[in-house]
């Protein structure tokens, strides 16, 4: 049988239990070895017998055992001679370690006098009584976690190496207390939602445990709700089939019942029968923003919409719709009455800002993972696609009574699949378009405040003091705002800020037609006018900042970018920026992060067009450009010392940011993506083509690490397609080759290849060695799996002498290793091991942790095949635990898998299979059908390895029709596996 392990098994420490006490506390375990601590001091531990009768009076928790009772546990029914005298030497040394006090006599016996918090056994009683009172009161995930602190209390086997009958009685019983604790915390992972991580765990329970009934039900349960019905049912076949050849039995009827509700489809299985105590906050999400405390007017429309939100409970779920120009205060309106419903939503109200007057409106499917997240979804549990998710948000909502807030929406389009769909719910819906087209909404056209609301909110910012004395000058004010609630604001809020101003100051000011647009009182142009209020009393330098900042296309930016924008300092440029805040024409998102309201950006980008010239507009974007790439570049090189990439690139004549370690830049890279690749494609016209390619080469890491791929993905499309219009070869070659690595990636390799060809065609007409280089490596690598071996070798050549004579030893390295899986392929296993360690000598030469990390995964793989199974172990381990610290979340997965394959190869079928599931958890939406195929492929072979044949077939059905659907050759050993299967 298989020792039940996993892909992060550590030996613990040998330390003291984490009890209060004093230096000199004495602190036992007999969950393990048996342990005495005086304080932080291990005691020795003393001859086997002397443990053993430590042992006995322990189990005995402070209750007396007399020497016939001890010496039946020493020796059973053949105790020696002198037995009662063994006993006693034994109890003295005892004594002496411990003390008169620890061990006394009485009544012809022994006794340990301790508190109950100094033995683990009596704390793990006293916690799993905790846990039973936590679970009984609705709190299961407070019961889950004392349930696993129980767990953690054990180190190794129960009374390890102790000798006697009696322990081997104790042993067996809290071995299965073990057991059963395990099913226990199990259950609860269940319970709250923490199906598809249990999944490898209880496939290694079941190994090794095959007989045992509950966790093959705790299995089943694991995969139905991780939407692996096939293997689910599969577990119940292999089930019947081992108890009826082990003990002539069937299954009980709990696990024949549970069959038939997967049968079924049975939709209350697929989510938890209790739902989680309410006591953690993202179960009972409040995420309303807050109320203005100055809220003004609009009495009809908040009875209307708080009328319709009453009534919800107990109806069909009702939808209210505000529609209205920007800055006419639908956002305040909404959320104000949102806050006055919160009594008839008692388990909740989501908020989502939908962003649907900017470029890019948010996406529901982003928009339903916030909000499955908030109710207490798992992170693994949040399905891919939009239709899965938008019905797993349903389900998560029925019985429930919460309220969606979707602020600022682009469509109905985008908000359909973000409706409740149940009685209870309700979603108020405010967006700049009237939503005709959403069946069964009730629609609110809000319009501007009548004179009386303004003159009211306006007094309401300033002071009933200053406007009472200048009631005309305010009625002036309030008039050529428009009566916009937004521009009120803004214009109130300069007034209130300038007590040295007169309210006539500013209705002079306002009254200057050359300070408001000829738009203010037609839809849309109102808004600008608005915003013209608040631009105007800006001062140049706030104003030109304004302009120029809206025009970058991020979500945010953050103020090192910003200051390169704008040509500033940092402490100029944060000036600037908390003024701009102060006005509340920019946001502070947090600390050194700013962000404009997306209309406010639109009228940013208004006032550029209008008010810079086009040379100042690029000049700014062509600063953040430089910014993003000299930062990036210098992320890579932290990354990668050595490689020559970073003196292939443009130069640029504004400097990035530096870092200490390697850690600290890929926190920059990663927190800056979005905006980055937003830049990347916004950039990518003639003057700043070839800079903009270079960015896409210096992130690489974004798009290898699976996290960004799509995004990456995206952008190289565009700067290809640029560079195609300008004629650039060398932009070009860069751009096509960065596609094709993420075509590689994603495991569209006929995609991969076409575009590597075409990236070396090109970078030869251009001339371009870096190109040349990587194209030619691309291409073995794609040769590689494309089985053309042949090809692929006369690559991988190629880029060797490339990179040489580039003087680009990380790129040979790479190279190296690459030809290192051609030749194992090909069968060259001992070349194929040299030509590794030639790559990882380079890489560790130049400190090269993240590429030597890949080095080792091609050792890994040859060593394997060349059966020295515990090398192999350890070179991919490595390289698994460099991939996690550099969030190459898509080599973290293969390394994964790689090593199940070891395991595999070992004869260990149960950790093979703990490995395989890792890699499919974490290769989820990443690395394309094909490696997951591969994942399915070992994993089945994993399952058969342990006896659940079942399930191994529909892992290798699954992987079957991935490989036909792609036309790979994979696919014969797969049949071949199912048939063979199917002749046992």
């Amino acid at each position: 049988m298989d020792r039940v392990d996993g892909p992060r098994v550590r030996v613990p420490e040998q330390r003291a239990p984490e009890r209060p006490g004093t230096a000199d506390t004495l602190r036992f375990t007999v969950l393990g070895p048996v342990r005495v601590w005086r304080g932080p001091e291990l005691l020795p531990p003393g001859s086997p017998q002397q443990r053993a009768l430590l042992a006995a009076l322990l189990l005995r928790e402070g209750r007396t055992a007399t020497a016939h009772e001890l010496i039946d546990a020493f020796w059973g029914e053949d105790p020696p001679s002198q037995a009662l005298a063994t006993i006693r030497t034994y109890a003295s040394r005892l004594r002496k370690s411990l003390g008169q006090d620890t061990l006394v006599s009485e009544s012809g016996g022994y006794a340990i006098r301790i508190d109950r918090g100094a033995l683990d056994l009596t704390l793990a009683q006293d916690l799993v009584a905790e846990a039973e009172k936590a679970r009984a009161s609705g709190d299961r995930r407070q019961a889950r976690t004392l349930i696993t602190k129980v767990l953690g209390l054990w180190d190794g086997e129960a009374l390890a190496s102790v000798p006697g009958p009696y322990a081997d009685n104790q042993r067996t019983r809290l071995e299965e207390w073990r057991l059963q604790l395990t099913e226990t915390r199990l259950d609860l992972d269940l319970e709250v939602g923490c199906h598809a991580e249990a999944v490898s765990e209880l496939t290694a329970l079941t190994a090794a445990h095959p007989l045992r009934e509950r966790l093959r039900e705790l299995l089943m349960v694991a995969l139905y709700r991780s939407g692996r019905q096939a293997e689910a049912l599969a577990v119940y076949a292999d089930t019947r089939r081992l108890l009826a050849k082990e003990l002539g039995v069937d299954p009980r009827p709990e696990l024949a019942r549970l069959q038939q509700r997967i049968l079924r489809a049975d939709e209350e299985l697929a989510r938890p029968a209790d739902r989680p105590a309410p006591a953690p906050a993202p179960l009972r999400p409040a995420q309303l923003p807050a109320t203005v405390p100055d809220f003004t007017g609009r009495s009809a429309f908040v009875s209307e919409l708080g009328g319709r939100l009453a009534t919800a409970e107990g109806s069909v779920m009702a939808v209210s719709a505000v529609a209205g120009i920007g800055g006419v205060g639908k956002t305040t309106l909404a959320v104000h009455v949102a806050h006055q419903a919160r009594p008839h939503f008692p388990d909740g109200q989501l908020y989502v800002d939908l962003q649907g007057a900017g470029a890019r409106a948010a996406e529901p499917e982003t928009v339903l993972g916030s909000f499955l997240r908030a109710l207490g979804t798992a992170d693994s549990a949040i399905p891919d696609t939009l239709d899965e998710r938008a019905a797993l948000y349903r389900s998560a909502l029925d019985g429930r009574r919460v309220l969606v807030l979707l602020d600022n929406a682009h469509d109905a389009a985008q908000i359909r699949p973000l409706l409740p769909g149940t009685p209870g719910c309700a979603a108020l819906v405010t967006s700049r378009v009237r939503m005709v087209d959403l069946a069964g909404a009730h629609l609110v056209d809000l319009d501007v405040m009548s004179p009386e609301e303004a003159l009211q909110l306006f007094t309401r910012i300033v002071g009933t003091e200053r406007v009472g004395a200048e009631r005309e000058a305010a009625l002036d004010v309030v008039a050529a705002c428009g009566f916009l609630p937004l521009a009120i604001r803004i214009a109130a809020s300069r007034l209130a800020a300038r007590r040295t101003w007169t309210v006539s100051v500013l209705a002079a000011k306002l009254a200057d037609e050359r300070r408001r647009l000829d738009e203010l009182q037609a839809g849309d142009l109102a808004v600008k006018a608005t915003f013209e209020l608040g631009y105007g009393q800006l001062e140049p330098a706030q104003a030109r900042a304004f302009r120029l900042l809206g025009l970058a296309d991020g979500p945010d930016i953050s103020l090192p970018a910003a200051a390169a924008l704008l040509d500033r300092d940092p402490h100029t440029a944060e000036d600037l920026l908390e003024a701009l805040v102060d006005t509340s024409l920019v946001e502070s998102a947090a600390p050194g992060r700013y962000r404009y309201h997306d209309l406010v950006r639109l009228y940013a980008r208004a006032c550029a067009e209008r008010d810079e010239e086009p040379g100042a507009r690029e000049s700014a974007l062509s600063r953040l450009l430089d910014f993003y790439l000299a930062t990036a570049a210098g992320v890579y090189a932290l990354e990668r010392p050595g490689d020559r990439l970073v003196d292939h690139l443009e130069p640029t004549e504004h400097a990035g940011l530096s870092f200490g370690d390697r850690h600290a830049a890929l926190d920059w890279l990663y927190t800056e993506a979005t905006n980055l690749l937003a830049c990347v494609r916004q950039v990518a016209r003639p003057a700043t083509l070839r800079r903009a390619v270079d960015l896409l080469y210096a992130a690489l890491d974004l798009g290898e690490s699976g996290a960004n791929a799509k995004q990456y993905e995206a952008a190289a499309v565009t700067v290809r397609e640029a560079a195609r219009m300008c004629g650039d070869p060398r932009a070009e070659s860069r751009a096509v080759m960065s596609l094709a690595n993420a075509h590689q990636l994603a495991g569209r390799f006929d995609q991969a290849d076409r575009e590597a060809q075409e990236a070396m065609q090109l970078a030869e007409t251009a001339q371009d060695l870096l190109a040349v280089s990587w194209a030619a490596n691309a291409r073995g690598i794609i040769a590689l799996y494309h089985n053309r071996h042949q090809d692929g070798e006369a690559f991988l050549n190629q880029a060797i002498d490339a990179f040489r004579s580039d003087g680009n030893r990380p790129g040979e390295a790479s190279a190296l290793c690459n030809l290192s899986r051609i030749h194992l392929a090909t069968g060259r296993t001992r070349s194929a091991i040299s030509l590794a360690r030639s790559g990882i000598e380079i890489y560790d030469l130049l400190g090269h942790a993240l590429r030597g990390a890949n080095g080792r995964y091609a050792l890994g793989m040859a060593l394997t095949q060349s059966g020295e199974f515990p090398a192999a172990t350890g070179k991919l381990t490595e390289a698994l635990e460099i991939f996690r610290d550099s969030r190459q979340r898509l080599w973290e997965g293969m390394s994964l898998f790689r090593l199940a394959e070891v395991e595999i190869a070992s004869g260990r079928p149960t950790q093979a299979a703990q490995y395989a599931e890792s890699a499919l958890a974490v290769l989820r939406g990443i690395g394309g059908d094909w490696r997951r195929g591969n994942v399915l492929t070992v994993l089945g072979r994993a399952l058969a390895g342990i006896g659940q044949t079942g399930r191994a077939q529909v892992c290798w059905n699954e992987a079957l029709g991935i490989y036909d659907e792609l036309g790979s050759p994979e696919a014969g050993g797969v049949r071949s596996l199912l048939t063979g299967i199917s002749t046992r």
